[in-house]
């Protein structure tokens, strides 16, 4: 049986799981969606321009959706980057180099084996390995498995052919975000978390981050702390993940990386390190976005009220880049220096 196969390739080669969906589950999907937005109407330029239509409408030609998650959280966090860079950034299994690459490399190329075609495709990850029935959300929208908590991540292949798929998934919240639990909503410092599978998505540090950079208002600046590249708060406090830790394991490069990325060193970086060393590594931000880096150090700098920064932010304050000279003439007034 084909799906039996696959399923088999999938745990020989690591997967923390494997399922297989048809590609028809999304119609379900794109009808929270549509309530998020009206709940949060600031947002729906967000949803308009990465999410929505195609978003979640695999192309017509693909019949089915393979799902298979991976878990990060055997991994430890090179000292000096907590609190700074989100776990799945420092973990990312789509670095060519990571374990976990290799081995969706080994998958996509056993799926072609069997004579499946792979179609190009965008989709909502976290829904379709809630479907799959690999585990459920949490009240902070993360989809969580039994054994890494919230620390995984979900890989999707849209093929040509129908499969057999695995019995749809209808209780799709965790048990354990039970109506007295909210640590992951008191801990968003943004207030993005308002309740089950709600979030303003313009308000999420993960989000604002790459998308408005400098401009943002001081309430929101103030509340984003100094996270640098990503956000864990809601995810560190869940109690769930609490009993999932396993941190025995050094990402590759990791602890290299680390001496160009700390808030120092990413003041002084310049565009050629950049371009060609730190944003392959650290995509999200965009080939021309060392300004924008540096305004999100100079933001975690600012917030952590540590003095050994002041002579930084001083100095940036004549920064010939007005978004980042903007930002450190914002710090100086808070901290009045």
């Amino acid at each position: 049986m084909l799906s039996q196969k696959i399923k088999d390739k999938a745990k020989a080669l690591g997967f923390a799981g494997c399922g297989i969906i048809p590609s028809s589950v999304f119609s379900e999907y794109t009808k929270y969606l549509d309530e998020r937005i009206n709940t949060f109407p600031n947002s729906r330029k967000y949803y308009e321009n990465y999410e929505c239509p195609d978003y979640a409408t695999p192309p017509k030609q693909g019949k089915s959706i393979v799902v298979a998650t991976q878990g990060y959280n055997d991994y430890v966090s090179p000292d000096g980057l907590e609190g700074l860079f989100g776990k799945m950034y420092l973990f990312d299994n789509r670095i060519s180099y990571s374990e976990e690459n290799r081995s969706n490399g080994e998958f996509e190329t056993f799926l072609k084996i069997l004579g499946l075609t792979i179609i190009e495709s965008t989709l909502p990850a976290r829904w379709a390995a809630v479907k799959a029935g690999l585990g459920k959300f949490g009240r902070n929208n993360f989809f969580y498995d039994s054994v890494h908590g919230s620390n995984i991540i979900v890989n999707t292949w849209v093929v040509d052919k129908v499969l057999n798929y695995d019995e749809p998934n209808t209780d799709i919240y965790l048990s354990a975000c039970n109506d007295g639990c909210h640590k992951c909503i008191d801990a968003c410092p943004t207030k993005a978390l308002s309740g089950k599978f709600s979030m303003d998505a313009k308000k999420c540090i993960c989000r604002v981050q790459f998308d408005g950079g400098y401009a943002l208002s001081d309430e929101i600046r103030n509340e984003m702390g100094a996270w640098i590249y990503g956000c864990d708060d809601c995810q560190d406090v869940c109690p769930v993940n609490k009993t999932n830790v396993n941190k025995t394991k050094k990402f590759p490069l990791n602890d290299e990386f680390k001496e160009l990325i700390h808030p120092e060193a990413i003041m002084s970086m310049n565009e050629d390190t950049y371009k060609n060393v730190v944003n392959p590594r650290f995509w999200y931000a965009g080939e021309g976005s060392l300004w924008l880096w540096k305004c999100n150090a100079l933001r975690s700098m600012i917030n952590s009220g540590d003095k050994k920064y002041h002579s930084i932010i001083k100095e940036s304050c004549n920064n010939p880049d007005s978004r980042i000279s903007e930002m450190a003439k914002w710090g100086c007034a808070k901290l009045v220096i």
